[in-house]
């Protein structure tokens, strides 16, 4: 093993320089899919433990930066926008990314305070911090794939001390899904305008499962407690999803709540302007887990 594989690793790959412009933001859809943040913003230690049939994923945090979150995540939707939009235009993406806290700040919504600079540099230390191992990709079920949202970071001056900006070098596990058209979504740029954890997390699945498709998608509300990776009790969690429900702020989607004798209840959504909630034209995908339902 080399002294420093870092930099060994940075040696062996192309500089990407950020793009200009405003790009459509695209989201992983293992990362739509699965538990992979804390949706709370107070510091999380407690690891996300969730199997389902062969997926497995645990996700840990270290005491001194907590783990990443749901909000953190918008950097890797920032690099998502970015792989995807330089393929798209002939250009040659790499895992070595350069950009200004200016751009990634801007492209998510955020302010360019010095208060949001220091939040930017917090949320890049969660994001190399958490570690992640999941089965998910790989091609025998028992191995299990490591790694954190990012190798390194760093930010870069000049000989004055002037800020040049700063350098990140994303997993190859992200990579690779992010450079696989069937792995990545476009999601409504009102995402970033959610406030709520529980808010995002909710869009990004119901973006992921929702799709275009004309009778919508529904999950068990306790399996979207075990989808969602919340410490919150489901009582609570059951009590949250009702708010949003009644709320309707989800971008391009309307929510109903279900309750069908005395099965759990079931949270149902599908895109606005389409068909009222029916039975599906087509059976459910080979992909279903249980609880889920076309």
């Amino acid at each position: 093993m080399p002294a420093h594989p870092h930099k060994a690793e940075r040696e062996q790959l192309d500089l990407f320089r950020a793009l200009p412009g405003d790009l459509a933001p695209r989201d992983a859809q293992d990362l739509m899919a699965y538990p992979f943040f804390s949706l709370a913003k107070s510091k999380r230690l407690a690891p996300i433990d969730y199997r389902a049939g062969t997926i497995v994923i645990r996700v840990e945090a270290v005491p001194e930066h907590g783990m990443a979150t749901i909000w953190d995540a918008d950097v890797l939707i920032w690099a998502a926008s970015q792989i995807v939009g330089a393929r798209d235009a002939g250009l040659r993406p790499s895992r070595l990314m350069a950009a200004t806290p200016y751009d990634i700040l801007t492209f998510a919504g955020r302010g360019v305070s010095l208060r949001d600079y220091a939040r930017l540099k917090a949320a890049l230390d969660r994001l190399q911090s958490t570690t992640i191992a999941t089965s998910i990709r790989q091609p025998a079920e028992r191995r299990l794939h490591r790694f954190s949202w990012i190798n390194e970071w760093k930010e870069k001056a000049d000989a004055h001390g002037r800020p040049l900006g700063l350098e990140l070098i994303l997993p190859d596990w992200f990579y690779a899904a992010v450079l696989d058209d069937a792995l990545v979504l476009t999601i409504d740029r009102a995402y970033f305008a959610l406030t709520g954890g529980l808010e995002r997390w909710l869009y990004r699945l119901v973006r992921k499962h929702g799709g275009r498709q004309q009778f919508g998608w529904s999950f068990d509300l306790p399996h979207l407690h075990a989808k969602s990776g919340s410490l919150s009790p489901l009582k609570h969690f059951a009590y949250d999803l009702r708010e949003i429900v009644r709320r309707q702020r989800l971008p391009g989607y309307r929510l109903t709540l279900e309750q069908i004798e005395d099965a759990p209840a079931r949270l149902s959504f599908a895109p606005i302007g389409a068909a009222p909630f029916g039975p599906p034209s087509h059976p459910p995908s080979a992909c279903a887990q249980a609880g889920d339902k076309l």
